[in-house]
Order: structure tokens, then sequence, then C-alpha cells
């Protein structure tokens, strides 16, 4: 998942590794050098003592080489000194980051990430970065995977919430309406998240609010003979809001928790068709709406949770085939553009294929640490 995206950020942290490196190596070479000018007005002090009185010079003698003593620690003082400076000092500068930079930006925009959550990608990467200094301990990789993974999940966690804690706390039954363009995985999203929630304790009934789409109540009662659950439907062609409010009533009637919608596949620029979406907003006042696309879908699939976004607020999304997807431009950008976080990712045609978004999970695949062993400590645990 995601695979070509990490590529890239990897090589992003080479390229200013390379960059800053050689910066280090110069100032310690200078560093280095320092000490021996030092030692040079010593030199010109012991050649002009011979010039001095015989008698006084001797009276002296002893007293000079304490001197020179002091000045040859002083000396190595400096130099310990400035050895301790080099691993310490600054490292990478903002000419270090021009071409790295410029690099990435052409990566992520390849990536189809949205151009200004490449421009804040890379704010915050300059932020974090410039004037930045390591420790004895830290490579200049690892300062700059450092501020890679925090620029991030600034930019990918923008109102990331706690979906199932927001199930447990909401009043019951909870109502969740699903919307998207036609074949992006609403119907399959539905089913995985109705077998997710049961797993967790909650009980679900599925509401086929798609009511023009021939086939889409059998595709639906198919699922939910699957999951051995309660599927509300009406004959084709009924009002979708008044599906959907059946199926709450029901709910309520039963002690059902969580009453999943489902609605027809439409454009934002499907007039008739948002309609509808804002007449069962006004009905049933769902609890959640959630924006179904696919990963794959790229650039196309941010510009949509836009328009949808803003034609219908949305709470936020589910991206389907994010396994297929090797660019990740979708997952890293939809969050930043809407402001409505990015909730499951689908992973496979299993009903146990949603993953819960986790962008610190997610951002360490980005970079690269799904794939190491844990260590000893970790293991132990």
């Amino acid at each position: 998942m995601f695979d070509g995206l990490k590529d890239k950020l990897n090589s992003f942290k080479e390229n200013v590794e390379e960059e800053a490196e050689p910066v280090e190596e110069a100032e310690d070479a200078d560093a280095e050098t320092e000490p021996a000018d030092a030692e040079e007005p010593a030199e010109e002090t012991e050649a002009a003592e011979p010039e001095t009185d015989a008698e006084p010079a001797d009276s002296e003698s002893e007293p000079e080489s304490e001197a020179d003593a002091d000045d040859s620690g002083s000396d190595r003082g400096l130099m310990e000194r400035a050895k301790l400076a080099a691993t310490g000092k600054e490292v990478i500068e903002e000419d270090d980051l021009e071409g790295p930079l410029e690099e990435l930006e052409l990566a992520l925009l390849s990536s189809d990430v949205e151009m200004s959550v490449a421009q804040e990608i890379l704010r915050g990467i300059r932020e974090n970065l410039i004037g930045e200094t390591r420790s004895k301990v830290k490579t200049t990789g690892l300062v700059v995977e450092e501020a890679l993974r925090d620029a991030l999940i600034d930019v990918i966690s923008v109102g990331q919430f706690d979906f199932e804690q927001r199930i447990a706390e909401a009043d019951k039954p909870v109502s969740i309406i699903f919307t998207g363009v036609n074949g992006v995985g609403k119907t399959t999203t539905i089913a995985k998240l109705s077998q997710w929630l049961d797993e967790r304790g909650y009980s679900t009934v599925l509401a086929n609010g798609d009511t023009y789409r021939a086939g889409a109540n059998e595709q639906l009662q198919q699922h939910a003979d699957a999951l051995d659950e309660r599927l509300i439907s009406h004959e084709q062609g009924s009002d979708p809001a008044a599906v959907i409010y059946d199926a709450v009533e029901y709910a309520e009637a039963n002690d059902v928790d969580v009453v999943l919608g489902d609605t027809a596949g439409r454009l934002h620029t499907s007039n008739d068709l948002m309609d509808q979406l804002e007449k069962i907003d006004r009905v049933i006042d769902p609890d959640m709406t959630i924006f179904v696309d696919e990963a794959v879908a790229g650039q196309d699939a941010v510009n949509r949770a836009r328009e949808f976004d803003d034609a219908a607020a949305i709470d936020g999304a589910v991206l389907t085939k994010a396994d297929a997807d090797p660019q990740g431009g979708a997952a890293i950008s939809i969050a930043q553009v809407t402001g409505k976080p990015i909730l499951f990712l689908g992973t496979g045609q299993d009903y146990d294929d949603l993953e819960p978004f986790d962008p610190a999970v997610i951002v360490d695949r980005l970079l690269g640490h799904d794939d190491e062993e844990p260590g000893p400590d970790e293991a132990a645990a």
C-alpha cells in the first residue's frame, strides 16, 4: 500500500542527508585547524626570548614555562570544545533544503497529492528543519525523518476523531448515511462496517436509500443475509428519506444501536439527487454522513470529497481499494482539503478488510517502518 509514495519520501530523506553532511565535514575541518593556528603566538614568544638579558631570563624562565603549559592546555580545551560542538551544531541550512524540497514537491504532485496539501507539507518541513541541530546520538537522516513525520501527521490528522468512541457516546440509534459517486464501493463498505460494529458489540440495521438503481435492493439484501442482519427497503423508485426513516423507526422499536443507510450514487452536479440528500438531512438529521470513494481515484477523489462537502457537509470519509493504491495522494490530501477526517481504509474484498485510519500508523508505513522487526523490548511486551 502506497509503495510509490513511500519510495519518494525515502529519496527525500537521502537527498537532504547528502546535502547536509558535507557542511558538517567542512566545519569539522575548520574546527580542527583552528587550535593549530592558536599556537603560533606561543612560537613567536619563544623566538623573542634570546633578546632579553640572561639574568632576568633565568629568573623568569620557570613562570614562562608554566604560561606555555597553560596556553597548551587552553588549546587542547578549545580543540575538545570544537569537537563537541561538531556533534551538536546546525546541520541543515535553508540552502541545503531547496533542491531536495523541489524534488519532493514534484514527487508529491506526481503521487496525486493535492497542490495546496503538498505546499503545506513543504512548509512544515522547512519550519521543522531549517536551523535544526542534532545531538550526538542523532544522524542527519533521523532529524530529517522526524521533521517529515511531523509535517505529514499535521496534514493528515486534520479533524480526526475516534469513530468508535463517538458511536459509544451517542444516543441510540445512531444514524449514518453513506454518499459518493456510483461504483466506488458504498454498499460493500456498509456491509464491512456492519461487521466491524458487530465485532465491537453494536447491533446494526441496513437501509437501502438507493431506490432508483435496478438491483440495489438485491445487492444489499445479499450482504444482509451473509451478515445475518435486517435490511429495510422499499420498492424501486420510492422516497429514499422514507426508507431510512423507517429504518430508524425499526431501530428504535427493536433496540438496534446503529442504522447504516445507503444512498444513490451521484455527482455533486446532480441537482435532483443532491436534493434527496438535503431531504434526508431534514427528515432524519443523521448523526454522521460519510463520503466513500476509491483511493486509486487519486486527485479525482480529492476533488469529489471537496465538492460533496461543499454541497452537503460530510463528517468523514472512507477510501476503498487502498490496498491497490501505490500513490497515497488521496489519503494524504482529503482531510486537509475538506477539514474532515478519513475514518477507514478498505483493503480488500472480504468483510473484515476494513482498517481504521490511524494517522500515526499511516505515516510510519509511508516512512517504511511497517516492515521493521520489533526490538527485543517490543517482542517481550
